[in-house]
């Protein structure tokens, strides 16, 4: 894949510039915005970019650390998902610690914010407790945000329990957007001001990239991606007015920076910031080393994000005013889906076999189709003859002979249950396995499995669940027509 991002660039530089921000401060609360360490967001629109880089980032400052994890009472009672895992707010919170831990991140406690007595919250701050994890309660504050006088006061932010950290920096972060990270810097700023402690506040987001223009790709996927989010990129006038210079930030944080610069005074006597910009750390748009490879990777971002749209509504989500938002975005990035060279590759086999098909885009930019067969689903033969490309192996050999394929379709409708007889990709892959004991050639592509990672592919029908996890486990960036492979079907089975 040809690359768009420098990361070590990234890492070097973002650590540099969150150092300097420390030492202006004894204390610097950062609110961390996105993804710590599975940020497959930004590895997507900026080729080159480690989902995991701004955990490394924080590695090389690990020794200053520490983390504090924000999660709303209100997302513990409500039982609030987290879409990509498929797990609670409060799971995600004990995933986090432990991937902290583990990479030797000092997670110094959790803070319920939003609190109101919630007995699930006292619930889960009371299993955190027998697991051995300090644990503080954030109240509601009448009149939050505009009421400044009332949430600078004992009975605003003077309510809030105090949280005790120990390292010169300390990250906030939390499972999702709206878990009061920012208002946890805030009290805890209130707190530290009392104490005669001298500490700063700063936030690191990722997206919009400030130094990008306003409609540059990689800014536009960033709003495809927060569409439901009701997320708009803007230009920062409060920057334009101070410094006469144009930058990008989203909505929320300017709405919000008027009433911030005010609860900054009051707190801390002056306010450090002119405006959002100045808040923010973020120094990736620095590191885009190839505007063209980026620019085109966004693109294609958007374009997977409305159809994924289409798809939801199709499977019966209420998604009518996101695939509206994501329309409008298509449109002002002039982008049809005819853009997506995969989409095209999979509708053409379509219509010649009259059956599913799919497609995948390699690496060097080869279109490979796959159709649906007695032996095998689209996606498993798409599957196979990118493996086979890959090798240099002719597509007309088998690499798992039909009398192999046989058993394992009387396993499934014989025994299992399955109506399809036909393999699925992980099936396929299992089959490809074995065959590769004794075949060189099997054994060759089965190498080439690696080689997939960040490829584009689509579906001509929407796939089962099992197929869409395999192509996510290979890091396929899979996009599927909304449509079912038969018109009556309600779900899929395997």
């Amino acid at each position: 894949m040809k690359l768009g991002f420098d990361n070590e660039k990234y890492l070097k530089m973002q650590s540099e510039h969150i150092k300097e921000r420390i030492k202006r401060y004894s204390k610097l609360y950062l609110e961390f915005g996105g993804k710590l360490f599975d940020d497959y967001h930004a590895s997507r629109v900026l080729p080159g970019f480690e989902p995991d880089s701004k955990l490394k980032m924080l590695m090389q400052l690990k020794d200053q650390a520490e983390v504090v994890i924000a999660i709303s009472a209100e997302d513990i009672e409500s039982n609030k998902i987290r879409g990509d895992w498929g797990i609670t707010y409060e799971e995600d919170v004990l995933r986090l610690m432990d991937a902290f831990q583990g990479f030797g991140l000092y997670v110094g406690s959790v803070c319920v914010t939003r609190y109101n007595s919630q007995a699930s919250a006292d619930k889960f701050m009371t299993r955190l407790g027998e697991m051995g994890v300090k644990t503080y309660r954030h109240y509601n504050i009448p009149g939050y945000p505009s009421d400044v006088a009332t949430i600078v006061s004992e009975n605003g932010y003077g309510k809030n329990e105090y949280i005790e950290t120990v390292k010169p920096l300390v990250v906030v972060t939390a499972p999702g957007p709206g878990s009061g990270k920012m208002a946890v810097c805030l009290s805890q700023l209130y707190h530290e001001n009392k104490r005669g402690i001298k500490a700063g506040y700063a936030k690191f987001e990722t997206f919009p990239i400030w130094n990008l223009p306003l409609k540059h790709p990689v800014n536009m996927a960033y709003e495809a991606a927060t569409a439901d989010l009701n997320d708009v990129n803007m230009i920062d006038p409060f920057h334009l007015e101070a410094y006469g210079e144009t930058t990008v930030n989203y909505n929320r944080d300017v709405e919000i920076f008027p009433v911030l610069n005010v609860i900054f005074k009051e707190i801390l006597g002056t306010s450090p910031y002119k405006s959002p910009t100045d808040m923010g750390v973020n120094m990736a748009g620095n590191c885009i080393i190839d505007d063209e490879v980026c620019r085109q990777a966004s693109e294609q971002e958007i374009i997977r994000r409305y159809y994924q749209c289409l798809c939801d509504r199709k499977r019966g989500k209420d998604v009518k005013d996101i695939l509206y938002k994501l329309e409008l975005i298509m449109k002002q990035a002039y982008l049809t889906v005819e853009d997506r060279a995969v989409v095209n590759v999979a509708l053409e086999r379509e219509a010649q076999t009259g059956h599913p098909a799919a497609g995948i885009e390699l690496p060097d930019g080869t279109l490979i189709s796959g159709k649906t067969t007695d032996l095998l689903g689209a996606s498993a033969a798409v599957l196979m003859n990118a493996l086979k490309e890959l090798a240099g192996i002719d597509h007309k050999q088998h690499l798992v002979s039909p009398e192999a394929i046989e058993p394992i379709q009387k396993l499934k409708t014989g025994y299992l249950g399955s109506r399809n007889p036909r393999l699925h990709t992980d099936e396929i892959l299992i089959a490809l396995s074995i065959s590769a004991l004794t075949n060189k050639d099997a054994k060759l592509a089965l190498e080439q499995i690696p080689k997939l990672k960040g490829c584009e592919a689509h579906s001509s029908v929407l796939l089962s669940s099992v197929d869409e996890k395999i192509f996510k486990k290979l890091d396929l960036h899979l996009t599927c027509e909304p449509k079912y492979e038969a018109d009556n079907m309600k779900y899929h089975k395997r």
